[in-house]
């Protein structure tokens, strides 16, 4: 045991307990048949929680960790401190980069070796614990090598090396039991076309993306391979801007069914979406895989990842959620981190706490909406005429066709309300 977190006690449900408490999150709790643990697959992000060091846009480092430094050592003692959080949350998960718990080695070689030597490390502490691997990711966006792109990158040799890391990391993933695997293009964009080439890029991305799922059954993973959209910042525009054109993207290179989406709700937030909205359009064109779980500041212009505390905003995206059948290989990331003056060891245990009790808020509320039923009985009948026989022939008629039976029938279609106020009253009723 590390002295980090002093004598912090493992979280316990104690809804009318001391402040350093689950009010909201019990995990054994039944909802619609599943236990609350199981709907909801906590998960903490190993780079914002243990490897982000507090700066922001117009400042640097704010946070000074013990374990914060290029050596093996001090990544053993990240790793140490890391699963000491996780024990207090009783977190059935984490999601890592390679750059957050290996150093950057003298070369690709070194870095490799350094992964391999800390995917055997924590294995070891996951060992008896209950604490398992999400997903794993490449950081293939923070060195100044991939200021221009990764797998977009106007040199090949920026290209074999990020599909060389992404290997490695597949492996790692693999061999740490990783129940999926993500590919986030934290660079792969533009930031101005005056020395871009849109066509060239585009399909280095896609021939990368499927060299990656190659890849996958070559070794026998069995995890899911997912992309996390996001429109802007850092570039100017990314080519996986959101869940429509990420769709658009893989049909385009034969991945449909080999991909699924990692949902951000802060990235939803900069592409001008709801997180309900790509929630609900992963379902609708069945690429629904995870998410992570945080909020932008609404009055901030960059993706300042907090930690959520908006119960009706929670609420909706599990609903869409649940509609969707629920996670199987995904879950709840929170890839969120604290605020850069919240520098004590307690406020990144309270902070996952309370964004784990609003998480559970949350799924209790859309579990309701759901069993209750009204939303979806009204959702039916206003589509109820295209489930009559009129409705569906239309579907497989012809221009010619509809246009004399309109005529010939005196059709004369009147508006009808869409109840929109209504349907929110319902929705406030268990929010």
């Amino acid at each position: 045991m590390t002295d980090f977190f002093q004598d912090l006690k493992p979280l316990r449900f104690d809804p009318d307990g001391a402040d350093l408490a689950f009010r909201h999150y019990d995990p054994n709790e039944t909802l619609m048949g599943k236990r609350m643990e199981d709907h909801l697959r906590f998960a903490v992000a190993y780079w914002h929680s243990f490897a982000w060091p507090g700066g922001d846009p117009f400042g640097g480092q704010t946070f000074q960790r013990p374990w914060f430094g290029d050596t093996m050592e001090l990544a053993r003692l990240k790793a140490d401190v890391a699963f000491e959080m996780f024990d207090l949350l009783g977190v059935p998960f984490f999601c890592w980069h390679d750059a957050d718990i290996r150093p950057e080695g003298d070369s690709f070689a070194q870095s490799r070796r350094n992964l391999e030597e800390m995917t055997d490390y924590l294995m070891g502490k996951m060992e008896g614990r209950k604490t398992k691997l999400l997903w794993g990711t490449a950081n293939l966006f923070s060195h100044r090598r991939f200021m221009a792109g990764a797998a977009t990158n106007p040199d090949p040799e920026i290209f074999a090396w990020s599909a060389a890391t992404v290997k490695l990391c597949m492996d790692a993933t693999r061999k740490m039991g990783g129940q999926n695997y993500v590919l986030w293009g934290g660079r792969e964009g533009y930031e101005t076309l005056l020395n871009t080439d849109l066509k060239r890029e585009r399909t280095q991305a896609g021939r990368f993306l499927q060299m990656a799922v190659e890849y996958k059954h070559k070794i026998g993973f069995e995890g899911a391979i997912l992309i996390e959209p996001k429109p802007q910042e850092p570039t100017k525009h990314q080519y996986d801007y959101d869940v429509a054109t990420v769709y658009g993207f893989l049909k385009d290179f034969g991945l449909e069914n080999e991909v699924k989406v990692n949902v951000e709700q802060g990235h939803a937030i900069l592409a001008g979406h709801s997180f309900e909205h790509e929630l609900a359009l992963a379902a609708a064109l069945d690429i629904f895989g995870s998410i992570d779980m945080n909020r932008n500041d609404y009055q901030s212009g960059w993706d300042t990842d907090q930690f959520p505390n908006n119960v009706p905003e929670v609420a909706l995206a599990y609903y869409e959620v649940l509609k969707a059948g629920g996670f199987t290989t995904g879950g709840t990331n929170f890839d969120a981190r604290l605020r850069r003056q919240s520098l004590d060891p307690v406020d990144l245990v309270a902070a996952h706490a309370g964004a784990m009790d609003v998480c559970a808020r949350g799924l209790k509320a859309a579990a309701a909406m759901l069993e209750d039923g009204t939303l979806e009985t009204m959702r039916a009948e206003r589509y109820a005429g295209w489930d009559a026989p009129e409705g569906k022939a239309l579907l497989e008629s012809d221009l010619e066709s509809i246009a004399a039976s309109v005529e010939a029938d005196g059709i004369d279609p009147q508006p009808r309300s869409g109840r929109q106020e209504i349907l929110e009253n319902i929705v406030n009723r268990f929010v």
